[in-house]
C-alpha cells in the first residue's frame, strides 16, 4: 500500500532553517513526480515545490523561490525540502504528495496520494 510519511517539522525562529523529509512506503521507480504543499486554517492548499520523476526538473512556488530547495533520493524512497531563511508567514502544515507521471506540476488535484502533514511554526 502506498503511503507517504513526512517528518522534520517543528518550531524555529525567523531566519532559521528546517529540513523536511517524506518517506514513501514503496520503491520509487523514478518515474513519478513528487510535490510539497502547505496549508493554514481557512485557506486553500498552496503549492510550495515539486520535483520531476527523474529529479532533473524542479518547480517552486513564488513564496519558496530562492529560499527552499527540494531533492529526491530514490534509493531511500525519500524526498526532502530544505527551507532556509524562514519567515513567520511560512507557518503551516506541510504535505508531500506523489503523482503519476514525471512532470513536476503545481496543481494539487493532480497528486493522488498525500502524507499526513507535518507542522512548521516560525516565530518572529
Amino acid at each position: 500500500q502506498l503511503q507517504l510519511v513526512e517528518s522534520g517539522g517543528g518550531l524555529v525562529q525567523a531566519g532559521g532553517s528546517l529540513r523536511l523529509s517524506c518517506k514513501v512506503s514503496v520503491h520509487i521507480v523514478g518515474s513519478y513526480a513528487m510535490g510539497w504543499f502547505r496549508q493554514t486554517p481557512g485557506k486553500e492548499r498552496e503549492f510550495v515545490a515539486a520535483i520531476s520523476g527523474s529529479g532533473g526538473g524542479t518547480n517552486y512556488g513564488d513564496s519558496a523561490k530562492g529560499r527552499f530547495t527540494t531533492s529526491r533520493d530514490d534509493a531511500k524512497n525519500t524526498i526532502n525540502l530544505q527551507m532556509n531563511n524562514l519567515k513567520p508567514e511560512d507557518t503551516a502544515v506541510y504535505y508531500c504528495a506523489i503523482k503519476w507521471g514525471s512532470q513536476a506540476t503545481t496543481v494539487a488535484a493532480e497528486y493522488v496520494t498525500w502524507g499526513q502533514g507535518t507542522q512548521v511554526t516560525v516565530s518572529s
